[in-house]
């Protein structure tokens, strides 16, 4: 009686034996260690084929605009993750990483699934006014538009779309974007600005970045922001004055 040979999974990406490593069809020390940029190996690795330089240019300017924002909540966490357990340092990135989410890291996977929704449908304008209404009646906020500080512009919109231009964009989902964003103010009569998680959906989008991938590119770059809050945390901490801030605002109520 023969044996039945169990079913194998198969993996694209990477491979290895007692020489070599291989990544996507690639050596990685003869082809990729000092030959690629980290951008450039992630779309690589993610995409598995040679990114464009349109790629590259705007996923790298993506990662540079959604880095850093401050004494945020993913920030904070860090730093006191490390305060109570120096010896962890994945832990306190970790812990930061968990609470980069929709409110301090944006919505632009989000976003741009609803734009690949509009430029995919043969009349964008009622596509959005379908969106529009879905998320009206969930009561839910169409992501992407709005911000707590920024009233009148979110001034990385401008600088970001312009990177779009100068690489040669197609537009489509840019369009797209101005479609939504016509169509929403429309539906409420008055004015949301168009925040970055809005330009970094349409962004990724022209890159041919797929919706599916978007929230792990923000949570790359912003792993890189919390490296430097961990490292300045070591050397100049600020954790025990957060701590004691904490205990001086909040009162206890038995």
């Amino acid at each position: 009686m023969s044996k039945v040979e169990k079913k194998q999974g198969v993996t694209s990406i990477c491979g290895y034996d007692a020489d070599s490593i291989s990544l996507r069809g690639k050596d990685l020390v003869e082809d990729l260690i000092g030959e690629r940029s980290f951008t450039a190996a992630l779309l690589l690795q993610a995409l598995g084929q040679e990114p464009t330089p349109l790629q590259l240019r705007i996923v790298d300017a993506v990662l540079v605009t959604i880095m850093e924002h401050g004494l945020v909540p993913s920030a904070i966490v860090t730093r006191l993750t490390h305060y109570g357990a120096p010896e962890s340092y994945e832990g306190a990135i970790a812990a930061g990483l968990l609470g980069v989410g929709d409110r301090y890291a944006g919505t632009a996977s989000e976003c741009g699934a609803l734009l690949e929704r509009i430029a995919a449908g043969d009349d964008p304008s009622a596509e959005a006014h379908a969106i529009v209404s879905d998320y009206r009646q969930r009561k839910r906020a169409v992501p992407g538009f709005g911000h707590p500080i920024h009233h009148d512009v979110d001034p990385r919109v401008k600088k970001l779309l312009a990177v779009c231009a100068d690489a040669g964009c197609e537009g489509r989902y840019i369009e797209s974007m101005r479609v939504l964003e016509a169509t929403l103010n429309e539906v409420l009569g008055k004015q949301l600005v168009t925040n970055i998680s809005a330009a970094i959906g349409a962004a990724l989008a022209e890159a041919q970045v797929p919706s599916a991938m978007m929230r792990g590119v923000i949570l790359v770059a912003r792993c890189g922001g919390l490296v430097g809050h961990l490292l300045e945390e070591m050397q100049r901490p600020i954790a025990h004055d957060l701590w004691e801030g904490a205990q001086d605002r909040i009162r206890y109520e038995p």
